[in-house]
């Protein structure tokens, strides 16, 4: 469907990043874009860049996502906003698993449920769900940010046998590694975080995966782009191991 068919966007995780890029290319293509993340100053500096709508809210916020869902009819939903707490699932602790599963998938479940319906009401919408390459395939150290990616891309997919014979559609994006940074929410902003992750590595940039959104959303309205996986040329993911137990069988 072409972009002048849709006039509202809401965007989440939007101060920096990914979600950043994604209000700034669907302000250029004339949307109006309420861009909605916890940092004021960033999300000021962002509408001032843009025009965009500002919402300083956190995701989690129930009472303030339904608040927003009710005053306006969004035509585009983007779901980015995540966190990450890498460690072995044996080392987990409650407060991790509760906020991973309360921003990554409660959040998401929650903006679906408010704004998805008058989608279906009004014959036309666009689900945009960034899950990660986390949610298909193994990889140690992330249990619970797998487990919840997972059940976003399985969301992905019910939402469109939901809104069956309507034309709203889905989109699931699967990054791999996107130079942002994430890296430092997550792991510290030092020069070791970025020389882990950043530094030597040709990453795909955030502007890439607001690209690939908006050739899925700008596709004909009888096209549904339902996945898009996007990685670095010279990352892959899988992989095979092996090993010999720490003691003999009993």
């Amino acid at each position: 469907m072409p972009f002048t068919d849709y006039k509202t966007a809401l965007v989440t995780g939007a101060s920096s990043g990914i979600g950043a890029a994604v209000v700034e290319r669907l302000c250029k293509e004339g949307l109006r874009v309420h861009a909605l993340a916890r940092g004021a100053k960033a999300l000021d500096a962002l509408a001032e860049r843009t025009g965009c709508v500002a919402h300083a809210l956190d995701v989690t916020d129930l009472a303030g996502i339904t608040r927003l869902a009710g005053e306006v009819e969004f035509d585009v939903l983007v779901n980015n906003a995540g966190v990450d707490r890498p460690k072995s699932f044996l080392k987990a602790d409650a407060q991790d698993i509760d906020l991973l599963i309360d921003v990554n998938l409660r959040a998401v479940l929650h903006l679906c449920r408010l704004v998805v319906p008058g989608m279906v009401a009004r014959d036309r919408g666009h689900v945009v769900n960034i899950s990660s390459i986390a949610g298909a395939y193994n990889f140690g150290g992330n249990s619970t940010y797998h487990a919840t990616k997972a059940a976003v891309s399985m969301l992905s997919r019910q939402l469109r046998i939901d809104a069956f014979g309507k034309r709203v559609r889905v989109t699931e994006i699967c990054p791999g590694r996107v130079a942002t940074d994430i890296f430092a929410h997550v792991h510290g902003d030092s020069a070791e975080t970025y020389e882990r992750f950043v530094k030597g590595f040709e990453l795909p940039q955030a502007a890439d995966i607001a690209n690939a959104i908006a050739f899925a959303i700008s596709a004909p309205v009888a096209v549904n782009i339902g996945h898009i996986e996007i990685t670095p040329t010279m990352q892959v993911p899988g992989g095979l191991q092996t090993t010999r137990p720490e003691r003999p069988q009993a």
